[in-house]
């Protein structure tokens, strides 16, 4: 259903830039359309979107890897989101958007670490454990993520051409992980994932608008890249075939966005 949902939003944004060329840019005579919404100061809107989400991950070299072989892996997801939109008029190029949002995910992790049983012994930063056989349960890991975003936007744009205009943006997100489980006492040991509540992530931006009679609509893909490490270590007790195999996480984010202002 996620999939359907996403392609589905692709396939109507390619149709409205098709529909819009045909009848925004081919009759010359035309009036434009919502000549003064640009003026104002304050605007607002509402957008919905489609995401694919997906971790980048960067491995312990003790527990994470085996000779060439990468011990953990992930899987994209797609999904769907939707938020609101504040926009301040700075001058004739520049506004300063706020689009706070909600973003729906389910990524999955896959653990083959089974072979971290030679460490059972103990090593310097890993106490001596008893080895555990690895269920399919025990080696993936389905990590559900409701993201509270709240990208702060510089957006610099053209001059109008008819009734579109093209335009770029770029800023830093505020974003809350709604189902971090990082304040749970239980880990993957007892097959909670856990990673950080709060995070910080840098967004680019490109799309064009194009003006209605009613309103303005805007179809735009954006990337979304987290800054800081998501992994939340497992508990000392816990062997090294979860958390300690992993020395980086940090979610990477591509959005087909359709604005309504």
């Amino acid at each position: 259903m996620n999939k359907f949902l996403l392609r589905a939003l692709v396939l109507a944004s390619v149709n409205i830039a098709v529909l819009a060329n045909a009848q925004f840019f081919r009759t010359r005579n035309r009036m434009d359309k919502l000549e003064d919404f640009d003026e104002q100061k304050f605007s607002w809107g509402f957008f919905l979107n489609g995401n694919m989400l997906d971790y980048r991950i960067v491995l312990n070299p003790r527990y994470g890897t085996y000779g060439n072989q990468n011990l953990v892996s992930s899987k994209e997801s797609t999904s769907f989101g939707a938020g609101l939109i504040a926009k301040w008029r700075l001058n004739d190029y520049l506004d300063l958007r706020m689009e706070p949002g909600l973003q729906f995910a389910q990524r999955k992790l896959l653990f083959n670490t089974q072979i971290n049983d030679q460490y059972q012994n103990g090593t310097l930063t890993n106490d001596p454990f008893i080895p555990i056989p690895l269920t399919d349960k025990d080696m993936n890991r389905e990590v559900k993520s409701t993201l509270l975003d709240i990208p702060v936007l510089l957006e610099l744009h053209g001059h109008r051409w008819y009734n579109s205009r093209p335009y770029i943006a770029a800023g830093v997100n505020y974003i809350v992980n709604l189902q971090s489980n990082s304040d749970s006492t239980d880990d993957n040991m007892q097959q909670v994932f856990r990673s950080t509540t709060h995070n910080f992530a840098w967004s680019a931006e490109m799309g064009i608008q194009f003006y209605f009679n009613k309103f303005k609509l805007t179809p735009a893909i954006r990337g979304t890249f987290f800054m800081n490490n998501e992994i939340v270590a497992d508990n000392a007790t816990t062997p090294p075939y979860w958390a300690s195999a992993i020395s980086t996480l940090q979610t990477r984010a591509i959005l087909f966005v359709l604005k309504f202002e």
